[in-house]
């Protein structure tokens, strides 16, 4: 019997951040990952800003910033008849060098400090596990699976085994599911997930990603550059996502039933008649997954035993969605276990995963299907390659749909809204938060929801001198922080004090203090510190 805090089965990207987190708090894991190592097929190609500000907070957003795609690659999305046809829309976007040089020069124009990137996920996948194979607190089951666990009355009892027949016995304080659709951790519970997925022309049913390189591709294709490039026509329906600049794409497109499998040659086809030229492709390796897909869990754990990522949430991925709640649910959960192990969180906090991130899971699945939607509802006249005035009409009306499509990449609302208000754990001030809207962010300190970035005097973000606990902030650099770091001290809450002088901060948060959750999330503020600042802190750490 081995012995470890926490059992992470599943090491993809949602469960090394919970263990990177974990380890940032000097709490030690075991990560259990059926697989090797990570993956290297391509998936989703979109960090969140979002996910960027955890990164941050890990030290590694820098890091990933400079993985995938060049810094001066444009991140454009094309929708094309066929790349050698006409263009239909261009959703035109900023590569990563000008975000950052438009960071620089208008910081105040920016809700974060951390702007979206475009990076497919396996590259970051390879990197977060040199991170968690380099630390010391974080122990690597790779090429191992967990065959069976039970919750004792203490614990949890957990069995892992390897093909070649090695077994192990651990015993942790808490298992949590990072592993996918098919988790063990969710079936052992009993836990379904609710939802739907759609049948639709594209993007629903059964779908095949196959990574390609084609490395004529830049050279034969006179468009300009894109991120994404869409084939809109009567023949194929496909989505070709660059990944490194110099040829290697990820290629999607429509099986015809479940148990199809992929078909080199048909898909070689589809490569052609997508680019609209015969280009010499070799394969990498292909995945098939469903389109469509807007599934939530009905449980996010029982007892001990907690569930993250895609055991709890199924997406499709228009919006790029799916990783990046995922990687919001471990934030949320990493300190509340923290919290518990350590001693001083209360026996309300762990119940209080479920409660703030099951909605978030509800509302980012409902905002990727309306996504899905749109894209299958794109109209793709017969003439529509024509030349021909009918062909011309047909191109006007999905140019006019395709142009609307904006907001697919961008979802700020989505990126940077979540909001906990509902919580047990968040004091209401009785103010009012702005309409949830997933395409528009609009700052604000109004508990439950996350915290508002803010440039110091120094250049840094108000975000990097956050403390690993909690964080009273004294707007306008006045307060007296004294009585709350008292009882903080006598509950063993870890408290951060940190004055931030100037009127727009003051101005931003409308209050003198805010306290902050070790997930950015405003748990309180207020003109004057409570008289009972106990109450405050058994009410934020679930007592």
């Amino acid at each position: 019997m081995i012995e470890v805090p926490v059992i992470i089965v599943g090491g993809g990207p949602v469960g090394m951040m919970l263990a990177l987190d974990l380890d940032a708090q000097g709490i030690r894991s075991l990560i259990v990952n059926a697989e090797a190592t990570t993956r290297w097929l391509p998936k989703g190609s979109t960090h969140n800003a979002r996910t960027l500000e955890h990164y941050r907070r890990l030290g590694l957003a820098r890091h990933i910033r400079a993985l995938g795609l060049p810094a001066d690659y444009p991140t454009d999305v094309g929708y094309f008849t066929r790349l050698a046809g006409w263009e239909l829309a261009r959703i035109a976007m900023p590569s990563e060098a000008e975000k950052q040089r438009q960071l620089l020069a208008n910081p105040t124009d920016w809700p974060t400090p951390e702007p979206i990137l475009r990076c497919n996920q396996m590259y970051a996948e390879r990197f977060l596990h040199a991170r968690v194979a380099s630390s010391e607190r974080i122990t690597l089951r790779y090429g191992w699976t967990c065959t069976d666990w039970a919750e004792t009355a203490d614990g949890i009892d957990a069995t892992i085994e390897r093909a070649d027949g090695a077994r192990e016995v651990w015993r942790a304080s808490y298992i949590v599911g990072c592993d996918g659709g098919r988790s063990i951790v969710r079936r052992k519970l009993g836990i379904h997930y609710d939802g739907e997925t759609l049948d639709q022309a594209y993007l629903g049913g059964p779908m095949v990603n196959t990574h390609v390189r084609s490395s004529d591709f830049y050279r034969r294709t006179a468009v300009r550059a894109c991120w994404q490039y869409w084939a809109v026509n009567a023949e194929v329906r496909s989505n070709l996502v660059a990944l490194d600049g110099r040829g290697e794409f990820i290629f999607t497109g429509k099986l015809r039933s479940p148990d199809e499998q992929p078909d080199e040659a048909a898909i070689a086809q589809r490569f052609r008649a997508t680019v609209g030229a015969d280009l010499a492709v070799e394969f990498l390796g292909h995945s098939t997954w469903i389109g469509g897909q807007a599934y939530v869990a009905e449980r996010f754990g029982s007892g001990r035993a907690l569930l993250a990522g895609d055991a709890v949430h199924l997406f499709t991925p228009t919006g790029g969605f799916g990783m990046n709640t995922g990687v919001d649910d471990v934030a949320n959960l990493a300190w509340k276990l923290t919290a518990c192990l350590k001693g001083w969180g209360g026996p309300r906090l762990l119940q209080s995963y479920e409660t703030e991130r099951r909605p978030i899971a509800q509302r980012n699945t409902g905002a990727s299907q309306q996504l899905a939607r749109n894209v299958g509802a794109v109209p793709v006249g017969a003439a529509i390659e024509e030349d021909s005035a009918a062909g011309a009409a047909a191109r006007a009306e999905a140019s006019a749909f395709l142009s609307t499509f904006g907001e697919e990449f961008a979802s700020i609302g989505v990126q940077l809204g979540a909001r906990y208000e509902a919580s047990p754990l968040i004091v209401p001030d009785g103010s009012v938060p702005p309409p949830d809207d997933l395409v528009r962010y609009v700052p604000t300190a109004c508990p439950g929801g996350r915290a508002p970035h803010v440039w110091m005097p120094d250049g840094s973000a108000l975000f990097d001198h956050f403390g690993r606990g909690f964080t009273l902030l004294c707007l306008g650099g006045e307060g007296d922080a004294r009585p709350l770091e008292a009882a903080a001290a006598a509950r063993h809450v870890p408290l951060t004090t940190l004055a931030v002088p100037g009127a727009e901060a003051r101005d931003l948060y409308r209050r003198t203090y805010a306290l902050i959750r070790p997930d950015q999330h405003v748990a309180w503020r207020g003109d004057r510190l409570p008289d009972a600042c106990d109450a405050l802190l058994a009410r934020v750490t679930g007592w």
